[in-house]
């Protein structure tokens, strides 16, 4: 018999702060909630003040909490969460994913940095936008490994939420052996082109 027992959470002790992420100044919750999910185990989550990278989770919106959300890493799968990641690996790409409905389009869409109060985003499709990115990362010799954290969840002039990608520059892990940064590499590439294939038919 396994000691191993089931562990409910408990949002009233101390938790990883990154994890809770405050929905308190999103005007369309509802649609915010829906557009995030699209990216549940699709986009991996950081952690930067205990240096980890999280690729198996849920995304939980709890009630009695009021409007936050909170990432839930999977308890039974350690190894899906990668240890040692430098914050002065992460960077921010100011590149920005946006839901096509809102704009009348399918899918995602893939804009440049986003300014609140400012003029409409100029939009790419996200497949069409990231397939360029890649391709001229590739040619620098760099990879393109767009990550999420705390505070990349955003709203367009209270109308529209959007996401800000942060992007991991492996070749900053020095810490690391050649092995697990090319595993982390791996890991975060497979679910993007998970990504990319499905951008098309994601709707919230």
């Amino acid at each position: 018999m396994s000691g191993m027992e089931h562990q409910e959470v408990d949002l009233d002790r101390p938790q990883n702060q990154d994890l809770i992420w405050d929905l308190d100044s999103m005007a369309r919750r509802e649609l915010a909630e829906s557009f995030i999910k699209l990216f549940e185990n699709r986009l991996c989550v950081y952690s930067e003040s205990v240096r980890q990278l999280y690729t198996n989770y849920n995304l939980h919106f709890p009630h009695d909490q009021g409007r936050k959300m909170v990432v839930l890493p999977n308890p039974y799968a350690f190894h899906d969460t990668l240890h040692g990641i430098e914050a002065h690996a992460v960077r921010k790409t100011g590149l920005c994913v946006l839901p096509g409905v809102v704009l009348g389009k399918p899918g995602l869409l893939l804009s440049t940095q986003i300014t609140d109060g400012g003029s409409a985003p100029k939009t790419m499709p996200f497949k069409r936008a990231l397939a360029q990115i890649i391709s001229n990362q590739k040619k620098s010799g760099d990879v393109f490994l767009p990550i999420m954290m705390k505070g990349d969840l955003r709203e367009f002039d209270q109308q529209m939420p959007y996401i800000h990608l942060h992007r991991l520059q492996i070749s900053h892990l020095s810490r690391l052996s050649t092995f697990e940064r090319d595993d982390i590499q791996q890991t975060i590439t497979r679910k993007l082109l998970m990504l990319y294939r499905q951008a098309d038919s994601l709707a919230c």
